[in-house]
């Protein structure tokens, strides 16, 4: 898939597959645990390492402005549905249509994979995140897939969403 391009103050956004973790990668990730770091504890935390997001079954993907990374995006490919992971804008690309453009690009992949489903966990002090999903389409479901097979305490602070494509 090309990469996509669109306004963002004036700058060329790009969406770009990522193929291995760079740097700016690994900054992007860090960043993003940093964030989901307060008030949850460690098995609470559901996010693919940076060995998994580069395995057959997911494409990663680094938006950026101009030569900035400033937003990552994953998807992974399980059984009969696809599952967003790590998905992470920088505070200084928020409210910017940057997450919109990551999303949608997500979305197209899932499509051009051939899957209706794409589902995702985030976490309930993830406030920002939880509008955002929702307004972009998404509704609160059951846990899905291996979080089915979790212990209650584990997925006690997780809210699942999916969407049809």
């Amino acid at each position: 898939m090309p990469p996509l391009r669109g306004d963002l103050l004036n700058a060329d956004l790009v969406i770009e597959q990522a193929t291995r973790p760079t740097p700016e990668v690994i900054g992007l990730l860090e960043a993003l645990n940093e964030a989901l770091s307060e008030g949850y504890t460690a098995e609470q935390r559901h996010a693919l390492s940076v060995d998994q997001l580069f395995q057959p079954d997911v494409r990663f993907f680094v938006a950026r402005t101009g030569v900035e990374a400033v937003a990552c995006g994953g998807i992974a490919f399980l059984d009969g549905f696809a599952e967003l992971k790590r998905m992470y804008a920088k505070p200084s690309v928020r409210g910017k249509g940057v997450s919109a453009a990551i999303l949608k690009h997500l979305e197209e992949t899932a499509r051009s994979a051939g899957e209706t489903v794409l589902r995702l966990e985030t976490g309930m002090y993830q406030k920002e995140a939880l509008r955002f999903y929702e307004k972009s389409g998404f509704a609160r479901c059951e846990a899905f897939g291996a979080y089915r097979d979790l212990p209650a305490h584990s997925i006690a602070t997780s809210i699942f969403f999916e969407k049809r494509l």
